[in-house]
This record gives C-alpha cells, sequence and structure tokens, in this order.
C-alpha cells in the first residue's frame, strides 16, 4: 500500500460544515473521488484531486522554495476528526488557497527542483525511496502543473481545500 496525498475542493459553507462533522466530509470526499474516478475530469474542472506519492518530494521542494503556504499537508487541523489514512485531515482556508495559487503560477516545476541533487533525496529519506538517479527528480513534474491548475481553479471560485494523506 502507498501513501498518497489526496485534496479536496470545498465552498466555505461545506468547509464550515465540515469542521463541524469531520465525517460528513469524509463521505463528502468519498462521494466525489467516486464519483470523479476515471471520467476524464481536468484538473481545474476537478474538486478532489490526488498527487499520488509524490507529496514528500513536492513538500521537500516546496518549504526549500520556502513556500508561503503548506499546500502538501494543510495548515489547520480538523478538530475532533478520526484518522483519514495517516492520521486526521488539514485544510485551507480560501485566502490561504488564493495566496498559493498565486505563488504556483509564477514557478515552474523546472525552477522548483533547480540546484537538487537526488542524492538530497536519498539522504533526506523522501518517500517513496526511488533517488537512485538524477533523472528520478523529473518524477513529480507531471503532477505539478494539474496541481497548480487544481489550485487555480479553487481560488477562482473562491473555495477552500481539504487535504490529507492516505
Amino acid at each position: 500500500m502507498s501513501m498518497n496525498g489526496e485534496y479536496l475542493r470545498v465552498t466555505p459553507d461545506e468547509l464550515a460544515r465540515a469542521l463541524k462533522d469531520p465525517e460528513w466530509a469524509l463521505d463528502l470526499a468519498e462521494e466525489i473521488q467516486d464519483a470523479q474516478d476515471d471520467n476524464g475530469t481536468t484538473a481545474a474542472e476537478a474538486r478532489h484531486f490526488t498527487t499520488h506519492q509524490t507529496w514528500n518530494l513536492l513538500d521537500f521542494l516546496l518549504k526549500r522554495s520556502v513556500f508561503p503556504v503548506d499546500i502538501v499537508h494543510g495548515e489547520e487541523l480538523f478538530d475532533d476528526a478520526d484518522d483519514w489514512g495517516y492520521g486526521p485531515p488539514r485544510y485551507l482556508t480560501a485566502d490561504r488557497v488564493r495566496l498559493a495559487a498565486d505563488t504556483l503560477a509564477r514557478m515552474t516545476y523546472d525552477q522548483l527542483v533547480q540546484g537538487v541533487d537526488h542524492s538530497e533525496l536519498a539522504a533526506a529519506a523522501i518517500y517513496p525511496h526511488i533517488w537512485d538517479s538524477p533523472t528520478s527528480l523529473d518524477w513529480a513534474g507531471d503532477v505539478f502543473t494539474p496541481l497548480t491548475e487544481f489550485f487555480q481553479a479553487a481560488a477562482s471560485d473562491g473555495h477552500a481545500m481539504v487535504i490529507w494523506l492516505d
């Protein structure tokens, strides 16, 4: 089994309800995931997005770049939420999603990995442990652009974000 980074766009009203009723939020997340799976939805149209196993690499790279928002783990913890896989979910407010989207729009994946050596990832024990060649850094490049599009669409719609690992 692998660890995957998961994102759910929610309206401010949905976030307020989710914070009061985390079980409802989990049901909503599962319903949206099931409805969206393999239906050809683009990242900009999607309400759910996954970074799959690239979450830890993205976290490493974004922290290294002093990214202003924790878009990998979220910033605010759900009170009273159960474990959604590897801990309880966290969230970003609509304002933090907007800041993240604006910042993501000004960067490329090539800029993010510039100056990083694959051996740094191995030394930092970045999950998954695949950092045996310089080309291994290319692995998350295909996720970065859709993640940016997902955040930009969420920001454009005034949405908040629920984030978890499963």
